[in-house]
């Protein structure tokens, strides 16, 4: 029977999303989570492939905006719900889905395509990248102590329901999307999914709450979380489920945090996906008591290498030329020349003599700022052609703050 990819009609929806469910292991079983997802689902970009009358493929593409280095707001195509039937691997389904989805990044003129991998070491071979990393804790809040910076006792706390103070904290988080590369503009009806908490991290928890930092009147920073009570012999052992934290300044970041380590009957602090720079390292006692972990993050590939590079600026000057290799959008092939500085950049075509040489993957997770290219080069996936030409561009692509992807997608 031929096998078919075709762009996804929107009475074809719930075949398709059951697809996805299933190959992510039944993950969005609920009715109040595909309500969700079929409000955010863009079908005009979306894939099915279909073997007869069976999905047996499945790719999406958002419309994202990305900030990246200098304050910009890139317009990026993420990659999202992509899955292959168990029966149907190794016949280059995804192969397609990915020359598809690429393509169609391409056409709808965003320079960047970017993406969550569940499984990390697929999407190298498409020239994917990882371009941000992100640091989770928990915090042992009887063992840790928190200084206190300047200020922290003029900050107002308040908690409330989440839906009832959504405008003002989706005003805050817009507020600091341009300054940290990674961060993702919020698009309508993403709102709602800021809100949402899966079933599973529902079970056992208290209903999820806000609590805001104010001065005056002013709103500087908010935290979503939940508490989830537990008892040992020994007495209460419960943990704050931490979800979203953004603050404008130290002692409203502050302030949330003493009051999340504050909370009675609860021993741990428990915060995923943070930046790797998050304060809090900085703020308490004993980092040892904080189990902190890393993992990888954002996956960013440039679509098209000379508009990516032109889109951000750059920490120093720099002018280089990059040999680039990239089998899979031949059209990024060959020598670029990126002439750029923190007022704005240009990268062209030339044929002058390459300086360094590096795949598209090393572009990708170099873009953003997270990534060093002195350590790629360490790693044998740069090479300096010219002697002095690394060190000069490494410097140049830096990022004063780590970059964050702010949530999934």
């Amino acid at each position: 029977m031929t096998i078919e990819l075709r762009v996804l009609d929107e009475a074809d929806w719930e075949t398709w999303f059951s697809t996805v469910s299933w190959a992510f292991g039944g993950a969005f079983g609920s009715d109040e989570e595909r309500a969700l997802w079929r409000s955010l689902t863009e079908t005009e970009r979306s894939i099915g492939v279909w073997d007869g009358d069976r999905v047996v493929g499945t790719a999406g593409t958002f419309s994202l905006g990305l900030s990246v280095p200098g304050g910009a707001v890139v317009p990026a195509g993420g990659l999202t719900m992509v899955g292959v039937a168990p029966t149907h691997r190794r016949r280059g389904i995804l192969r397609r889905m990915m020359r598809q989805q690429l393509d169609d990044v391409r056409a709808a003129g965003e320079p960047l395509a970017v993406l969550t991998a569940s499984e990390p070491s697929i999407y190298g071979r498409f020239g994917y990248g990882t371009a941000t990393w992100e640091l989770s804790a928990e915090i042992e809040t009887r063992d840790v102590r928190l200084s206190a910076p300047p200020g922290i006792d003029e900050v107002e706390i308040r908690v409330a329901d989440p839906a009832d103070v959504l405008e003002e904290c989706e005003e805050l988080y817009a507020r600091q999307v341009p300054l940290r590369p990674g961060m993702l503009a919020r698009r309508p009806g993403w709102e709602r999914a800021a809100l949402w908490v899966a079933p599973d991290v529902r079970a056992g928890a208290a209903p999820q709450l806000c609590v805001l930092a104010e001065r005056d009147g002013e709103l500087l920073g908010y935290a979503r979380y939940l508490t989830r009570p537990s008892w040992q012999p020994s007495g209460p052992d419960g943990t704050v489920q931490v979800r979203d934290l953004q603050a404008t300044e130290p002692a409203g970041y502050a302030a949330l945090l003493r009051y999340l380590l504050d909370i009675d009957l609860m021993s741990t602090v428990a915060l995923a996906r943070r930046p790797v720079d998050e304060p809090f390292t900085q703020l308490l006692s004993d980092v040892r008591r904080c189990d902190l972990r890393v993992r990888d993050g954002l996956y960013l590939r440039p679509v098209e290498v000379g508009p990516a590079l032109a889109a951000r600026r750059y920490a120093t000057d720099v002018e280089v030329v990059l040999e680039v290799t990239d089998a899979f959008c031949p059209w990024n092939e060959g020598r670029w020349r990126l002439s750029g500085g923190p007022e704005g950049a240009v990268c062209e075509r030339t044929a002058d003599p390459a300086e360094l040489a590096l795949t598209v993957n090393e572009v990708g997770a170099a873009y953003l700022g997270g990534v060093s290219l002195s350590a790629l080069a360490a790693a044998g996936r740069v090479r300096e052609l010219r002697p002095g030409a690394l060190g000069a561009a490494a410097t140049a692509f830096g990022s004063p703050v780590a970059p964050w992807l702010s949530h999934g997608f």
